[in-house]
């Protein structure tokens, strides 16, 4: 049996891997307070990842309505002028204008205690690309940001 396997192992083992078989699902668990401060300050991404899947928690009290929090990602140009129109946004929206092309990918907004996660296909990111995560709640993007570096 195995002098029959061994002809097909060989062929197998001489075909080209693609970056599909080799890429891998990659995961990311960040905090946010109730004094408006994320845990991280940076993100790197290796670029073997076919997605990021990023876990927000609250690790605060104060619910969702009054310091309410969500992890962003938008690159570094659009960050301003996104958390400048989230402010004029609701809870309900997520602080973020609907469908906005500049948003990349955004969690819910949670309050003190919740989690939530966002599942980012890493097709979406350029390699060397300028990105800035922020939470979007009124008054908290200037303050509550870090960047992600896809490598």
């Amino acid at each position: 049996m195995i002098r029959r396997l061994f002809p097909l192992l060989a062929l197998l083992a001489s075909l080209p891997l693609s970056a599909s078989v080799l890429a891998r699902n990659c995961a990311v668990a960040i905090e946010g307070n109730d004094r408006m401060e994320f845990n991280l300050r940076l993100i790197r991404v290796p670029a073997d990842c076919a997605q990021l899947r990023v876990t927000l928690k609250h690790t605060g009290r104060i619910e969702a309505k009054v310091m309410g929090h969500n992890w962003v990602l938008a690159e570094t140009r659009h960050h301003r002028d996104l958390g400048l129109a989230g402010g004029r946004m609701k809870l309900a929206d997520g602080y973020l204008p609907h469908n906005d092309a500049r948003v990349i990918a955004a969690t819910p907004v949670i309050g003190g205690g919740q989690s939530a996660e966002v599942v980012l296909p890493t097709s979406r990111l350029r390699k060397g690309g300028d990105y800035t995560f922020f939470c979007s709640f009124p008054g908290h993007w200037n303050m509550m940001k870090g960047k992600l570096v896809f490598e």
